[in-house]
């Protein structure tokens, strides 16, 4: 997702978002433990979505 529209949401849907993205991340890095992860770049991805949703919960406080 692109962060204007995460901008759009309200605080507790990017904290029910985030939640989500954590629990995707720890799913894709257990594919990638059992080698058994298509896409990498997922990973990265996934990763920098939580870091956008992070950085706007922090502006919006």
């Amino acid at each position: 997702m692109k962060a204007q529209q995460y901008r759009e949401m309200n605080p507790e849907e990017l904290k029910d978002k985030l939640e989500e993205m954590q629990r995707h991340l720890f799913d894709l890095r257990s594919q990638a433990v059992t080698e058994k992860l298509e896409n990498s770049k997922a990973l990265i991805n996934v990763r920098r979505d939580i870091a956008r949703i992070k950085t706007i919960m922090r502006e919006k406080r």
